[in-house]
């Protein structure tokens, strides 16, 4: 496929991938953990951060589209399952954090007893599904793009890896190993040039 996101594949995930990496730093950085959960969510640096991690996991979206594109010809089924899984928990994950991010600065303002009370119910749900169904995604892409050789064995075994960690993502820092994952697998795209990690089988 050719298109002007699939040429820049490379930048795209590099730039995402250290986007999403650096604000979850930034998030980890900011949460003063001497105030309690209500008087932290009130503090302003604190609340951009984490509302700028939603906006990097539009990032981590489009560099997930323009990585899996770049190869989608050739990948076949396994490759698209693994795509589509990535996906639709970064979906999940991103509503999430938009959650978070912009909602419940608001909530822990005019009601901060439904912070304390916690999650239940389809809210629950709704919040357990995010942390699965994202670790879930970027084990099973990594796995897919390996064996269909989408991108490295060592960049398969990073996502593996940073799905697992990644069922925390909601919190810093463990969203920071899949911004690395994702911009080291960029900067390969860019040093590799338009070479996918193994050429196209060819017919007899």
């Amino acid at each position: 496929m050719s298109s002007p996101l699939v040429a820049a594949a490379g930048p795209i995930a590099l730039v995402a991938g250290l986007a999403f990496a650096a604000v979850d730093l930034a998030r980890l950085l900011t949460a003063d953990r001497s105030l309690d959960r209500i008087e932290m969510m009130r503090q302003a640096p604190f609340q951009v951060t984490n509302a700028l991690y939603w906006v990097v996991f539009i990032g981590l979206v489009l560099a997930l589209v323009s990585v899996y594109f770049r190869s989608a010809s050739r990948t076949g089924g396994l490759g698209a399952v693994g795509f589509c899984f990535a996906l639709v928990g970064t979906l999940d994950m991103a509503g999430n954090m938009w959650f978070d991010g912009f909602a419940a600065p608001w909530i822990a303002d005019v009601a901060p007893g439904a912070i304390l009370a916690g999650g239940s119910g389809m809210l629950a749900v709704g919040g357990l599904s995010s942390y699965v169904l994202f670790a879930l995604g970027w084990i099973v892409f990594g796995i897919a793009g390996w064996r269909v050789r989408m991108f490295p064995a060592w960049a398969g075994v990073a996502f593996i890896v940073a799905g697992f960690l990644g069922y925390n993502a909601g919190l810093p820092p463990y969203g920071i190993p899949i911004g690395l994952a994702m911009a080291a697998l960029g900067w390969w795209i860019v040093r590799t040039g338009d070479r996918t990690a193994a050429p196209p089988a060819r017919s007899a």
